[in-house]
Formats: structure tokens, sequence, C-alpha cells
């Protein structure tokens, strides 16, 4: 379960490959998403906290879009309600796979951890338990923008009175000089973290195709569409933000 430092992007590639998260991203995808992604650790872990809050027994939690299970740890370190249990889904066979095996490694360090089931699956197709908490951590904006509303449709309906969604997302920004800000400012949080001109380049490049941001409003008013009545943001680090969304 060991992890190697990110350097996928450290050489010249004649012909760059959308981003995807197979074995080659697994293998340095807790590596790359510290150093790429401001804020991070203190979402994640934030999670599980927030999750304590609003968990109810005999419920399901969603980790959706919940690659090497950071989110699933973090609730299964902080949620104690009586009866819950853990869904983690992921597209990513590889990430499926190495989840397994680090909540496997948790199981061992820890006694009395939530039950988890971690699935391979497309969450657009899930058939949704009533759930008390829906994490969607950095997960939407890999999904086509025509899908987002009816996926998030699909949450609400399935959250139980008192419960609640956490999205996290990369913000794009209205104002031109605010976002021209705030792409330089992270562009200096990956230089700061060792990432070379090439590497920030050639990964903005591959994610161009598959990562399609929203504005903060955008999210609130994609929520609000929902059915979602409330849309509070908890977290904002650069141009990177999580929200709750209550129903």
């Amino acid at each position: 379960m060991t992890t190697q430092p990110d350097r996928l992007f450290a050489q010249p590639h004649s012909e760059l490959q959308d981003f995807a998260f197979n074995e080659d991203v697994v293998r340095v995808f807790p590596d790359m998403i510290k150093r790429s992604v401001p804020g991070y650790p203190t979402i994640v872990e934030n999670i599980g906290v927030l999750a304590a809050q609003f968990a109810q027994p005999n419920s399901v939690l969603y980790d959706l879009g919940s690659s090497l299970g950071a989110v699933t740890q973090a609730l299964r370190r902080h949620v104690r309600t009586e009866g819950c249990r853990v869904i983690a889904v992921d597209n990513s066979h590889a990430m499926v796979e190495r989840c397994r095996e680090y909540l496997h490694a948790q199981d061992s360090m820890f006694q009395e951890l939530l039950p988890v089931d971690v699935q391979e699956g497309d969450i657009l197709a899930l058939d949704f338990a009533p759930a008390s908490l829906v994490a969607l951590n950095f997960t939407l904006q890999f999904i086509e923008p025509e899908q987002r509303l009816p996926l998030l449709t699909r949450i609400r309906q399935a959250l139980l009175p008192g419960g609640a969604l956490i999205l996290s997302e990369k913000l794009r920004f209205a104002d031109e000089q605010q976002h021209a800000l705030l792409t330089d400012l992270h562009i200096a949080f990956k230089r700061a973290n060792g990432y070379s001109e090439l590497e920030i380049a050639q990964k903005r490049s591959a994610l161009e195709n598959v990562m399609k941001p929203d504005s903060l409003e955008q999210h609130r008013e994609r929520l609000l569409a929902a059915g979602f009545s409330q849309v509070v943001p908890w977290f904002q680090c650069l141009n990177f933000a999580s929200l709750v969304a209550l129903p």
C-alpha cells in the first residue's frame, strides 16, 4: 500500500491523453491530491466531523466518487451513530481495489468502525437507499454538465429529513480578474509544492476535457433547483470550496 511521488507529467509527452483515474494515477494519487488541492486534508477530515452532526440511526452514508476512500475513512473515524453504514462508490477499478486495501488497514487500527461497502460502479446509475449524509468530494466536476442536476435531484430525493449533502468542488469565477488572480495563486501553490512549469501545463491540458468546474452561484442555483432548501459554503481555499446543502 505504498504510494509514490507524483511525477506523471514530469517528462514531456508528445501526445497528451485525457486525464483518467487509472493504475498510474492510483499509485501517486495521495501525493498528487495533497500537492494540487489547497485545503484538501482539512476538507476531508471535517467532512467526517460534519457528517457526525447529520448522521441518523440505521441510515446510509454515501461517499460518491470515493477514489482511495479518504472521505470514507473520515466518516468511519467520526460517526458513531447506531446502525449507520457507509457505501463508497467509484467507477475506477484501480481506485476501488486500492481503496479496499486502505480500508482493510484501517480496520486493523481502529475498533468499532462503521461497516463499509465499496462498490465499483457508475454513480449516475446508482439505486440510492435512504441516506442521512451524501459526500461528493471533487466528483461532480468530472460529470457531464447536463447530468449534474438529475444526479443531485436523485440525491435530494434519497436524503432523509435532517440529512445533508456535502459538495466539494474546484470553482471558476464569472469575474475575469478574480478568476485570473485565483488561477495564478493556485499555480503558485502547486509551484510551492514542487511542481515544475512543465508538470503544471501538461496536467492542465490533460484535465481540460474531463474536468469542467462551475461557479459558486451555478452550484447554488443547481442545488436549489434539485430541491435543496439551503446551500451554505463552509470552506474555501483559493479556488476550491466545500458546501453543505440541506433538504
